[in-house]
């Protein structure tokens, strides 16, 4: 499996048989073979997740089998034409085509994560859950966000993942890598990709040098300009 960086919290994974394309909200895709079929998958309507002018684009490109996974809490009225669209929930399990398996869990914002079966390997892509927890917020509303995250991240315990992609966000100050640390201490993931982190790459470089015992698992990625 290949997997590519593309923006903010955009991903391509490429497999033998199919893309995948996760979050995507702008920057430059690579070359594909039009001849592979892409599901595009959307974690919730964010704009900064969510950008519906993907599908002309692929179009554009030549690709012939596009697909469509939206969280469902992107409206139907935004919903591209002429692509088959699964609309997903949170908690539940969905065959996709050429065996995959689709897993959601509930975000701490809006719409859902993936836990997504292929293969060629495992992927996680939490979307826009995450412990967003915030110096401005109250300690009771901080106290909630973290405990409904890690009831989500628990959920991955004994589960073999082989790439994931968390938000390691530098807005919320002191607390920007505390999502991502619960999930390290966790999850069994053999590489993890921050995202998220609002054209700032230092970030990766200013969490890998607090804690470099993750060198190796944290991948460093690089925002399109």
């Amino acid at each position: 499996m290949q997997i590519r960086y593309i923006f903010h919290s955009g991903f391509l994974a490429e497999t033998a048989q199919s893309y995948y394309l996760f979050d995507y909200y702008k920057g430059a895709l690579p070359a594909l073979d039009t001849d592979k079929p892409i599901v595009v998958l959307c974690s919730h309507n964010h704009a900064d997740h969510y950008n519906s002018e993907i599908f002309p684009m692929l179009r554009e490109d030549g690709m012939k089998d596009v697909r469509a996974v939206l969280a469902k809490d992107i409206l139907k009225k935004r919903y591209p034409p002429d692509v088959e669209v699964l609309c997903v929930c949170a908690n539940e399990v969905y065959e996709l085509p050429y065996g995959a398996r689709l897993e959601t869990l509930r975000s701490t914002d809006c719409g859902v994560a993936y836990l997504l079966t292929t293969d060629e390997g495992v992927l996680f892509h939490a979307g826009d859950l995450n412990d967003w927890t915030w110096e401005s917020e109250s300690d009771s509303y901080n106290c909630q966000i973290r405990g409904s995250y890690r009831h989500e991240i628990d959920k991955l315990k004994g589960r073999p993942i082989d790439a994931a992609f968390l938000p390691l966000d530098p807005r919320q100050a002191k607390h920007y890598a505390d999502g991502l640390l619960y999930f390290l201490s966790k999850a069994d993931a053999k590489a993890v990709y921050p995202m998220h982190y609002w054209k700032q790459p230092e970030t990766i470089q200013r969490f890998l040098q607090a804690y470099p015992q993750y060198q190796g698992v944290v991948q460093y990625t690089e925002d399109v300009r």
